[in-house]
């Protein structure tokens, strides 16, 4: 195919993937948002008709909103991310130019100023999810017991669970296990928790797995008004079912009870209970051991994390290979949100000292135990905001010996917070920065405008700009329009 003919056919499924969103939920995180949107009065205008009305199967229906490239060949895929995120690296130029004088301005695009390096694919293209959370909720046959992924919307009440045994992305075992579960709640006494106002128990079943096979399963559980010794009774039907059971086929390593009355709850508010087996699987990366708990963070592709984690490594601490006997940099990189530690524990070799800042504790804890696992001893994890943490330990940073080699970003969607922008950008020990990011064009981009953007008293961004010199993208979602973007910026 050429390469005019390729990139048409690129832009077809990208326009159909984006009326596809504009129709359906591509996938609903929590069963609070359907709640949310029911308690509007229902319209008494005539309902449309659901958006699926053509010839596929729901198996490819759900494919299309799940995984919207899967129709494309890997190399049409890479091409379209690789373009998509030229295209949004092309508005930061604009902004940094002055073409864009503000970030409610419509976007502009600039002459890209620095390289954009091809995006880097996936080792592993198909199965290559090593965790999945599966929901519950009415069937294409009307099963309210149904266990897989909405297709729909709450506001148009054409809510859809459709399994997900066709997906390009999810491995065998998650889908065996998904379908195990369902077989279990079918034929359990209780109701499936659809909507938490109306009652219901069964809520969601989450499957994690490693390379060498090892599988967890954590079951999410309303307790509504069942007292702790109801409760106990239908964990042991669970336990049973998926240890002597027909569910023993999935052969779970670790089996996990959470029992919540909200839609997301942590370890701390809702302890999960180990029912059965072991409560870590583990994982390797770049040669380092790493614990997998049931709430830890874990790049979904392992096989594409290694590429970019390597990747952050390089760009972290650049020309390490050419140092005599690959010596260590004098110095200390600062891993901000750094999660159980991987970016930092995977560069150790590299750098005098690791110190990572994180939120949650309990991702401390596994990051600490993950240094431990691989005998690292130049890594040191603090809990915390990283707003309230960083400022003060910059000044200790910048007189230690060596200093700072880098500091490498890595927050969730929602990007980092200001006071963090303004702890790097305001300290002028900070002379190289590597940001990863899952969504370029959200709040990261504010994160981008505010480290380059000139000098601000009024914003309290009184250091020297950064400039972007090098992007990376990463390819760790293939069949998804999704990607992770490396960016480095220096000063």
């Amino acid at each position: 195919m050429s390469l005019a003919a390729t990139w048409s056919r690129s832009v077809f499924v990208k326009r159909k993937f984006m009326c596809t969103l504009r129709q359906t939920c591509l996938l609903f995180s929590t069963n609070d948002t359907i709640q949310a949107d029911q308690r509007t009065p229902p319209s008494k205008k005539r309902h449309k008709k659901p958006p699926w009305t053509d010839h596929l199967s729901w198996g490819e229906r759900l494919a299309d909103v799940v995984t919207p490239l899967w129709r494309l060949s890997y190399d049409e895929q890479l091409e379209l991310k690789q373009k998509h995120q030229e295209a949004i690296l092309s508005q930061l130029c604009g902004y940094l130019s002055g073409d864009l004088q503000s970030p409610s301005s419509s976007p502009v695009t600039g002459k890209l100023s620095f390289p954009v390096l091809p995006i880097l694919p996936s080792p592993v293209r198909d199965s290559y999810r090593n965790k999945s959370t599966f929901s519950v909720n009415r069937g294409v046959d009307g099963n309210p017991k149904t266990v897989g992924f909405f297709m729909g919307t709450g506001r148009k009440r054409n809510i859809v669970c459709v399994n997900g045994d066709h997906l390009l992305n999810m491995p065998e075992k998650h889908k065996l296990v998904a379908r195990c579960y369902q077989d279990f709640i079918r034929q359990s006494s209780l109701e499936p928790c659809l909507l938490f106002h109306t009652g219901g128990h069964w809520r969601e079943v989450t499957v994690r797995t490693n390379t060498e096979g090892h599988a967890m399963a954590i079951v999410y559980f309303h307790p509504q008004t069942l007292t702790s010794e109801e409760v106990a009774v239908h964990k042991a039907d669970l336990v049973d079912y998926f240890t002597r059971g027909p569910g023993s086929v999935c052969q779970l390593d670790s089996l996990f009870f959470q029992e919540s009355t909200k839609t997301r709850c942590t370890h701390e508010e809702s302890p999960y209970q180990l029912l059965h087996g072991q409560p870590h699987i583990y994982e390797e990366l770049l040669g380092f051991k790493f614990r997998i708990s049931a709430d830890a963070f874990f790049q979904v592709n392992q096989a594409a994390a290694e590429v970019l984690y390597s990747t952050v490594r390089d760009l972290c601490v650049p020309n390490h290979e050419e140092r005599p006997g690959g010596a260590k940099v004098d110095g200390t990189l600062l891993d901000v949100c750094c999660g159980t530690g991987a970016i930092g524990i995977t560069a150790s070799p590299r750098v005098d000292r690791i110190i990572g800042i994180e939120l949650i504790e309990q991702a401390v804890e596994d990051a600490r135990h993950n240094a431990a696992l691989s005998n690292v001893l130049n890594c040191e994890f603090i809990p915390g905001k990283a707003e309230v943490v960083l400022p003060g330990l910059m000044s200790q940073l910048s007189s230690a010996g060596g200093g700072l080699v880098a500091a490498v970003v890595n927050p969730a969607r929602a990007g980092l917070h200001h006071r963090v922008v303004r702890a790097l950008r305001n300290q002028p020990a900070v002379r190289r920065l590597v940001y990863v990011s899952c969504k370029p064009d959200g709040e990261a981009m504010r994160n981008f405008r505010e480290l380059c953007c000139a000098p601000d008293p009024q914003k309290k961004l009184t250091g020297d700009a950064f400039s972007p010199t090098l992007a990376v993208p990463v390819d760790l979602f293939p069949h998804t329009p999704h990607c992770e973007l490396v960016l480095l910026f220096e000063r």
